[in-house]
């Protein structure tokens, strides 16, 4: 039973990882700091680590789909993520592909029954 819970565990953090992206893009049409992106995804029910999603978006930024400013007005500086017009096209591209995707499993799932 515990290789089966290994198994179902590697899978299911592969499933996810897939999503993470999508994920992120879909939360930062607007400025965005690192804390709040977390408990955005997490009342949506995509828990992310912070371990996970800094380095996302320093991924995410290098390749131009997000881009990122300091604000320090406040009493502590944070730095702010929102999508560039790439990320933006590229989001529409990702979640049309997420939509067929989604779609087709689930004409999958339904065949089963």
């Amino acid at each position: 039973m515990g290789t089966d819970k290994a198994i179902i565990d590697s899978l299911r953090l592969e499933l996810r990882r897939g999503t993470l992206v999508l994920s992120v893009l879909s939360r930062t049409d607007e400025p965005k700091y690192g804390y709040a992106l977390v408990q955005s995804l997490l009342e949506k029910g995509v828990p992310i680590d912070p371990n996970t999603l800094y380095p996302l978006l320093r991924r995410l930024e290098t390749q131009g789909l997000l881009i990122s400013e300091w604000e320090t007005s406040g009493p502590k500086p944070r730095k702010y993520y929102r999508r560039t017009e790439l990320g933006t096209e590229i989001y529409k591209e990702l979640r049309n592909e997420w939509n067929q995707m989604a779609g087709a499993m689930e004409l999958l799932m339904k065949e089963e029954s």
